[in-house]
């Protein structure tokens, strides 16, 4: 069916057609990867926290971030704590508290921007592919009515075939947002757990450097 709605669409409807599939190639791109990303990211932030917080200091607490934050989640942050401060700057005339406080914040939001890359996509996939699949199928049918009408001679019988063809854009539509709005709404939740562990850590580092200080 679909072989026989490429040969008579036109440009427009063969270019909707194109951009169904680039849709769906991006998304399945972006839920295999994400997926992937997502799984070492909370394994690794299981075994990298604790560890962390088991080690003698914060030398030995880095090593052991290095052995266990596969996706250098947590690094970040202790690397951002503890970096040397620059004499005669705005930042070495803050407070330390603020100080940590402000570096810790710059690294989460550099660390979630990694963990929600993708996001955008998904959702806008999933929002516009069924309006893309529509208007496949109303062109479709447009130049189908079009072509059956120059002919002259127009029954049911014509119509029904071109028209029962161009629906399959509508059904693309749905096969292409459904899989983004699940993956979208899974990953999100996953994303908000590793949020939650990010910033409770960032929290209690803070909390440690500024007590050392």
């Amino acid at each position: 069916m679909f072989t026989t709605f490429w040969a008579q669409s036109d440009a427009i409807g063969r270019g909707v057609a194109l951009l169904m599939l680039a849709m769906s190639v991006s998304a399945w791109a972006l839920i295999l990867w994400k997926t992937w990303l997502l799984r070492r990211a909370r394994k690794g932030l299981q075994r990298a926290v604790p560890a962390f917080w088991s080690a003698a200091g914060v030398n030995e607490g880095r090593t052991a971030l290095q052995n266990f934050d596969t996706e250098r989640l947590l690094l970040p942050l202790l690397d951002a704590a503890t970096a040397e401060t620059r004499t005669a700057t705005l930042d070495a005339s803050a407070k330390r508290e603020s100080r940590l406080t402000r570096r810790l914040r710059d690294a989460l939001h550099a660390v979630l921007a990694k963990l929600q890359f993708g996001q955008v996509m998904l959702a806008s996939i999933g929002a516009t592919a069924p309006f893309v699949g529509l208007f496949g199928t109303v062109w479709g049918i447009y130049h189908a009515l079009v072509s059956i009408s120059a002919a002259g001679n127009i029954t049911i019988e014509k119509i029904s075939g071109p028209v029962g063809e161009a629906l399959i854009m509508t059904a693309a539509g749905l096969a292409v947002a459904i899989p983004a709005v699940l993956a979208y709404n899974i990953f999100g939740k996953l994303v908000a757990a590793c949020e939650a562990d990010l910033e409770g850590f960032a929290h209690d580092l803070r909390e440690l450097l500024d007590n050392d200080a």
